[in-house]
């Protein structure tokens, strides 16, 4: 399957969440308040492009669902502490997936 429909799709699909909002998003700076409150965006979609960010840095080209699922719920779980709302998305990733897998 080739990847460059599916990443096309969802920065469309990100895109497309908000037509009058800002065009660009600086996913380094949004916040764990941002992610879980949909003030950028829809989580999912988010978090399927750090997915692909995460696996494009491990030349990963399989995603496992379930992992996508499970990971997902993991720093939606982190992210909804409110001590963690200034967490970046990134950093809260990073916290409790880690990288290297």
């Amino acid at each position: 399957m080739c990847l460059k429909p599916v990443i096309s799709a969802l920065i469309l699909a990100l895109l497309a969440t908000s037509a009058e909002a800002q065009v660009q998003l600086d996913l380094s700076k949004v916040t764990c308040d941002q992610f879980v409150h949909h003030k950028v965006g829809s989580p999912r979609v988010m978090a399927a492009w750090f997915s692909g960010y995460y696996n494009g840095k491990r030349d990963n080209l399989i995603i496992d669902m379930k992992d996508f699922e499970a990971s997902l719920n993991k720093v939606q779980n982190f992210c909804g502490v409110e001590n963690n709302f200034s967490v970046t998305v990134l950093k809260a990733v990073e916290r409790v997936i880690g990288t290297a897998k």
